[in-house]
């Protein structure tokens, strides 16, 4: 991670690339876990993390080269909620998950556009 102020946008794309791998990732292993019995998802969590952060810069001051890069990481957690699609106890919608990681999968594409985009513009400025 490059600890610039004028790489900070860089950061938080990097960061925001990294969740959403392993939300791909998560995804993934529900989906082939979908007729495992008892098997509970999981979910990534990020943007609330990110949004946490730029909160704290208040109203006056929403650059991102003060959002705090060590407060901003992802999460992955267990969704241990009370229903379930079937009788075994396990809560996995098979659809939900693949409208899901297509969902993601337009994300993480868009994320290293904006980040090949920026390395571009440095490159430009540089030459």
């Amino acid at each position: 991670m490059l600890n610039s102020g004028i790489y900070s946008y860089i950061n938080i794309l990097d960061k925001a690339i990294d969740a959403s791998w392993v939300r791909n990732t998560v995804l993934n292993n529900n989906l082939a876990n979908a007729t495992t019995p008892g098997f509970k998802r999981q979910e990534v969590r990020f943007e609330s993390s990110l949004e946490k952060e730029l909160q704290k810069l208040g109203s006056v001051d929403k650059r991102v080269s003060n959002v705090n890069l060590d407060h901003l990481a992802y999460e992955t957690y267990t969704d241990l909620s009370n229903y379930y699609y079937r009788l075994d106890g396990n809560n996995v919608d098979e659809a939900a998950e693949q409208a899901e990681l297509a969902s993601n999968q337009i994300k993480y594409q868009a994320l290293v556009r904006a980040l090949n985009s920026e390395f571009n513009r440095l490159k430009t400025a540089m030459s």
